[in-house]
């Protein structure tokens, strides 16, 4: 028989586990220009951080990192295989940091941004 003081405190621990768990998710972080709920591409400008294109040596994702025009910064992902994209490749030597960009994208699950899915979808220099 078990002790009725384990038993009435089983529901307790079950209900501080699953606050828990509810803590150690990560929060939506909004990409700058995305409203919750938009569909379709979302466009910024802005001035290149960083490119770094060491994950396509492991067919991962190249990241350029632009500092939004209308705040925080915004990873952009850019695909190894083009071949499997409907966006035109992005020309990464014509980039530098400190350029001013144009971005068309779609916002991913970690409030940056994939060039790849649509014809429109590009990172190019602001002319």
């Amino acid at each position: 028989m078990r002790p009725i003081a384990s038993v009435a405190l089983f529901p307790l621990a079950c209900a501080l586990v699953l606050a828990t768990t509810a803590c150690a998710t990560s929060p939506a972080v909004d990409t700058p220009g995305n409203e919750p709920g938009a569909a379709g591409p979302v466009t910024i400008t802005g001035t290149v951080a960083s490119i770094d294109t060491q994950p396509w040596a492991y067919d991962g994702n190249a990241v350029v990192q632009v500092d939004a025009a209308d705040g925080g910064r915004v990873a952009v992902e850019l695909p190894a295989r083009w071949n499997l994209c409907e966006a035109p490749p992005v020309d990464v030597e014509a980039l530098a940091v400190g350029m001013q960009v144009q971005v068309v994208g779609d916002a991913s699950g970690e409030g940056g941004l994939v060039v790849c899915s649509h014809p429109s979808h590009r990172l190019a220099p602001v002319q």
